[in-house]
């Protein structure tokens, strides 16, 4: 059995990915960056004990990288399954990052997946691979960050059961620090605090607002005896700008926490 990875349930989550899963539907994890949608997916793959396989979506990736296709080999030609197959061959979880970053003809294998059929249709094969029991796709969206530019089309969207994240609330999200990073209940406490208010700062204008990721990085710089004032300028306050002014004045929120 593989090792559990620790994720803390917000709102019966876990629940209905498992429901989900039985019922062999896909699952659409919507939210910001770093809200715990991969760690979901890696807790609940090793709960249903089924193989991972992970695709990080970006916008050169092509249908052909997710099907395969015919390499060179020692003079002869042979083919090899992309994640998508190999995922349907084995019966894993196969769980898309950030689908809507992929080029437009990954939908075209990604319908057959999501619904009824259960199926990948490798053209160069002329082979239809049925997903193995167990198979279970799972594909990420942050739609505050894809608005106005890449979405999700409602023919692709309406094959999923979806599930809403945010960030969690202070008390959760501050027990997230402590189990996480080790940290203690105070500094978890203005960490928490910290992200909050920089979260409200709408004139700001940031792209994004402080992930719980970001403070767990900061949280664990701490525990590692890095002052805290300084541990949230590398750790949170410099990954989400580079504005001079911004900068500023986040530092300046940082000083006035801690």
């Amino acid at each position: 059995m593989q090792a559990l990875p620790w994720y803390q349930d917000t709102d019966g989550e876990c629940a209905v990915f498992e429901a989900a899963h039985r019922a062999r539907l896909p699952v659409l994890l919507k939210g910001p960056t770093g809200a715990g949608k991969s760690r979901l997916v890696e807790h609940m793959a090793a709960r249903l004990e089924r193989p991972l396989i992970t695709v990080a979506c970006h916008d050169d990736t092509s249908a052909v990288d997710l099907v395969g296709r015919f390499v060179l080999e020692g003079g002869e030609t042979r083919w090899v399954d992309g994640p998508v197959t190999r995922a349907a061959r084995e019966g894993a979880v196969l769980y898309l990052d950030e689908l809507a970053e992929a080029r437009s003809d990954v939908m075209v294998v990604i319908h057959p997946l999501a619904d009824h059929r259960r199926q990948v249709f490798i053209e160069r094969r002329n082979e239809v691979v049925e997903a193995a029991p167990g198979f279970m796709l799972v594909v990420s969206f942050n739609p505050g960050y894809q608005r106005g530019l890449k979405e999700l089309k409602p023919s692709t969207r309406q094959r999923f059961v979806a599930i809403d994240f945010e960030y969690p609330k202070p008390e959760l999200e501050q027990a997230i620090l402590q189990r996480e990073a080790g940290v203690g209940r105070d500094e978890a406490r203005k960490l928490v605090a910290l992200a909050n208010r920089v979260r409200g700062l709408d004139e700001l204008g940031l792209a994004e607002v402080p992930s719980t990721r970001l403070l767990v990085s900061a949280a664990k710089l701490m525990n590692v005896g890095v002052p805290a004032r300084q541990a949230c300028r590398v750790g949170v306050v410099r990954p989400l700008t580079d504005d001079p002014e911004v900068r500023g004045a986040l530092d300046d929120l940082v000083a006035m926490v801690f």
